[in-house]
């Protein structure tokens, strides 16, 4: 927060002389303590013949008691997120060992069932959904033809020489060969959730998932 109406140009410490400051020092990085040292050298090394108007120390002041507030909400608020922070990572913690639906294309599979689901930005004429496996081997195929957009369309699978794991879903649209965009939600196993400096995760085998992109949990 910048500080105006501060006409001199040093800081005054105690009994020491008036030190000189730069003439470009940032205002906006003093701290309360310089502040005040500020005002006292203004009142003490100003011109006796030409003293100045009580209205301006006023002034000051009040400036100096905006600066503190400023401080102080500064100091709540960061206070206010990280509490918030918190409680988002102890909720966060009952997604681990569960399965979650989330938006992503990678789905779990066990014992051979899986699953999975697709909605459309736009109406498609022509919809190919692709199983790969994590070698990127295509283990499935489906192929739907005049979908609608906003609808959600599932995506059963089912086939018993599956080996447990994850499996990427591939959904190929297109509405008279322009191409059409697809969400897909997928499940996943929560392992363990890890917090960074950009979020909360959700951290699966594969992946990590950020809390907004879970839906719910189970399938």
């Amino acid at each position: 927060m910048a500080i105006d109406g501060i006409t001199s140009d040093f800081i005054y410490s105690g009994d020491q002389k008036p030190q000189v400051v730069d003439a470009n020092y940032d205002n906006s990085k003093m701290s309360q303590e310089d502040f005040l040292k500020v005002l006292l050298a203004d009142i003490q090394w100003q011109d006796p013949l030409n003293a100045k108007d009580i209205s301006e120390f006023i002034n000051n002041a009040v400036k100096l008691q905006e600066l503190e507030v400023l401080n102080s909400f500064e100091s709540n608020i960061q206070t206010f997120v990280s509490t918030l922070q918190s409680q988002s990572l102890f909720f966060a913690s009952n997604f681990i060992g569960k399965l979650v639906e989330y938006e992503g294309n990678q789905t779990y599979v066990q014992n051979g069932t899986g699953y999975a689901s697709f909605s459309l930005s736009s109406p498609a004429d022509s919809v190919k959904v692709t199983i790969l496996d994590h070698e990127g081997n295509i283990v499935e195929e489906k192929v739907f033809s005049n979908l609608s957009a906003g609808e959600e369309y599932p995506i059963e699978i089912n086939n018993p020489n599956l080996t447990d794991g994850y499996y990427t879903v591939f959904v190929e649209a297109t509405n008279q060969g322009v191409p059409v965009d697809a969400t897909v939600k997928s499940l996943a196993y929560v392992n363990q959730i890890r917090k960074d400096k950009d979020g909360i995760y959700a951290v699966t085998d594969v992946s990590s998932i950020p809390l907004d992109k879970i839906i719910g949990i189970g399938g």
